[in-house]
């Protein structure tokens, strides 16, 4: 289908992005790599007036590896993300769950920030970076702020970015060495969200586990690290059952999706075990 007509604008910097989100308000979008809001628009689920392309901000790419931290530019593609091999090294999961997100060809295109930002449940990288303890820089009209992933996410495409900010950078503490890690993904095809996905954190002093596409929002639970970091495997998948709440869909019935969640889990959990040092 072809989408409504809208006024495509390319803003050159951040001010003048925002400034064009405040301009315009409720008709007003930014789009990274488009693979969320442009099939939107064309099935006519989504109607706007004006769509703001960041692709020209140079400033919203790059990646940083510093003493203890990873900065990620909110532009960074998921390609970008797996071609960077001191980024392998710092945090192996991130490469290790961007190479199931899609094809090749989305992940040329698909945007970190983007899969981030709009508050899918489906997205692999929410559920990733509440595990890792991401924090997410936001940028508006009045000034930088900074949120925590794990308080970003209020419900299925609600988060706590407001209308008139832009999120800019991911800041990713680097796990210690010798953490083992994982991302483990149950789908029915290639291109495909979710059924259930797991990611998974275990190391000295360091346990922790999301799931995803298992809730309205990605599911951190404090409770299941704490018992995985205690060596209870099955307490931590009882804690995280206990936390999810899945929904009958195309997917399957609920008790399947419990099921899933709980084979992928242990999966996780084992390939984590496994890797660590």
């Amino acid at each position: 289908m072809i989408p409504a007509g809208f006024e495509y604008h390319r803003p050159a910097d951040l001010a003048s992005a925002v400034g064009i989100l405040r301009a315009h308000g409720d008709e007003a979008r930014v789009v990274a790599g488009g693979h969320s809001l442009i099939p939107m628009m064309k099935l006519r689920m989504a109607e706007l007036g004006h769509l703001i392309d960041l692709q020209a901000i140079g400033e919203l790419k790059g990646i940083e590896i510093d003493e203890g931290r990873v900065t990620l530019g909110a532009m960074t593609t998921q390609h970008e993300l797996i071609a960077h091999e001191g980024l392998a090294r710092a945090i192996p999961l991130l490469r290790e769950a961007a190479l199931q997100i899609a094809d090749p060809q989305v992940r040329y295109m698909g945007t970190v920030g983007g899969n981030v930002a709009n508050g899918d449940p489906g997205n692999d990288m929410p559920g990733l970076m509440q595990c890792l303890d991401a924090r997410f820089e936001l940028y508006g009209a009045e000034g930088t702020r900074q949120v925590a992933a794990r308080e970003f996410y209020e419900a299925a495409y609600f988060t706590a970015r407001a209308d008139d900010e832009i999120l800019t950078r991911i800041l990713l503490p680097i796990p210690p060495a010798g953490t083992g890690y994982a991302y483990a993904k149950q789908k029915r095809k290639i291109g495909d969200y979710a059924t259930a996905a797991a990611a998974v954190l275990i190391g000295e002093g360091l346990s922790s586990v999301a799931m995803t596409n298992l809730s309205d929002t990605p599911v951190w639970s404090e409770e299941a690290g704490t018992a995985l970091a205690g060596g209870d495997i099955e307490g931590c998948v009882e804690a995280m059952l206990a936390a999810i709440d899945p929904q009958e869909d195309m997917r399957g019935p609920i008790a399947f999706k419990r099921h899933v969640a709980a084979v992928i889990l242990r999966r996780a959990i084992d390939s984590a075990l496994s890797r660590r040092a």
